[in-house]
């Protein structure tokens, strides 16, 4: 491939990553990183990652995988309190600090040579005239995805609300606390991200958002208003808004980000800029380094840059359809959460840490019927293999159960 210069739009994992990667890749003279925010002020309270991904970036990149391993968080379970009453399970995973982990990907990337421009903002592809490849690394509202009409983007968003929120409290589990309101349910998806403090993201209904008044309350009351209702979870510590948001309290519905295309021209994107899944699978930074990973090694083996971005696209787009497909079941169970959180606090759990695979697919009743027939060994062996390939049970025992246990 011949001389190349590089630059990467935004500062977050999977640009900076990538340009870590591709200080290496052969005729690679210049690899430059512009981002519009200033350094360490990054948005956001934690991020979630899972043991694969440490041996996805331990064979790439050695150094930052032995920093993800030295600052990690580790978690061991999965706690759900519904109303007082809680499941346990058992589900190892890390976190940690935003602001941490970019600090760790600057220092590598400048480590290897790469440039980075804090306090930059690039608003038109015009102004990056000169670079043989520009990686948009921008975000869910990625200002140069909008000015590539060949990824042709679609943008869809979820029903319930949600508010994304930090606390000193540290919670050692990630934990997923439903409380009963006087105009409905709210929950929260918590955990610590290191001794600092926890990720707190509350979610709840379009109807009981309205009813509490959520929709007219100002950052501070909405803040009260909802330590009173996690006032049993949060032992007396407080909610934080991120430091931007000083104006209205930040309640969104969750867009999910689709495009026909990942690259168009010279340009290919990555992380939220090129996909988005739900937060309720904490799939988002481990995707983002992926495509990093993915978009380096196609530029090292491909022959021209026009090949390199193609065999990219189709492979990310091919492999983001099963996480893809795991978040929309997820995002569609939390719709729902109001059908199902009447149901024993175990059962509930089932169905909860189950969302993403057999729940959308099955009458909750008949899954958590077919749950506990696994315990019987014989009949468990049936079962799973029945699940497991797809096929429905035989229709003189699914019969009878979906008639008694599916409401």
């Amino acid at each position: 491939m011949a001389l190349m210069r590089i630059a990467c739009v935004g500062a977050g994992p999977g640009g900076l990553f990538f340009a870590i990667l591709a200080t290496r890749i052969p005729g690679v003279t210049d690899v430059t990183v512009y981002e519009q925010a200033a350094e360490g002020a990054p948005r956001g309270w934690g991020v979630v990652f899972w043991p694969d991904l440490m041996d996805q970036v331990e064979a790439v990149d050695p150094p930052f995988a032995e920093a993800l391993r030295t600052f990690r968080y580790t978690w061991r379970d999965q706690v759900v309190e519904v109303d007082g009453s809680e499941a346990r399970f058992t589900a190892s995973g890390f976190a940690m600090g935003r602001h941490l982990m970019q600090k760790l990907l600057v220092d590598r990337a400048r480590e290897v040579g790469v440039r980075i421009e804090f306090d930059r903002r690039i608003g038109r592809l015009a102004e990056l005239e000169g670079y043989d490849l520009v990686v948009a690394a921008d975000g869910v509202r990625s200002g140069l995805r909008e000015q590539a009409p060949g990824v042709r983007t679609e943008v869809t968003e979820g029903r319930n609300r949600y508010i994304w929120l930090g606390t000193e409290k540290q919670f050692s589990s990630f934990t997923f606390p439903f409380v009963h309101s006087p105009g409905g349910w709210l929950w929260a998806h918590a955990y610590a991200f290191g001794e600092a403090g926890s990720t707190f993201i509350v979610e709840t209904t379009e109807e009981t958002w309205r009813a509490l008044g959520l929709d007219t309350l100002g950052p501070d009351e909405t803040l009260r208003l909802l330590e009173s209702v996690f006032a049993d979870q949060l032992d007396g510590h407080k909610l934080v808004l991120q430091e931007d948001a000083r104006e209205t309290a930040p309640w969104r519905r969750f867009a999910t980000v689709r495009n026909s295309s990942w690259t168009d021209g010279p340009l290919a994107l990555v992380g939220d800029a090129a996909h988005t899944t739900h937060f309720s699978v904490g799939s988002g930074t481990r995707l983002a380094l992926e495509d990093a990973i993915a978009l380096a090694r196609h530029l090292e083996q491909a022959p021209t840059v026009a090949a390199a971005l193609a065999g990219y696209g189709t492979e990310r787009a091919e492999a983001l359809e099963v996480t893809a497909g795991q978040a929309r079941s997820s995002a569609a169970w939390f719709e729902a959460v109001p059908q199902y959180v009447e149901r024993p606090v175990r059962d509930f759990a089932r169905l909860l840490i189950e969302r993403r695979r057999l729940v959308a697919r099955r009458a909750p009743g008949l899954y958590l019927a077919l749950h506990r027939l696994t315990t019987v060994p014989v009949l468990g062996a049936l079962v799973n293999h029945g699940l497991a390939a797809g096929r429905a049970i035989a229709p003189r025992v699914i019969g009878p159960l979906r008639r008694r246990l599916s409401r």
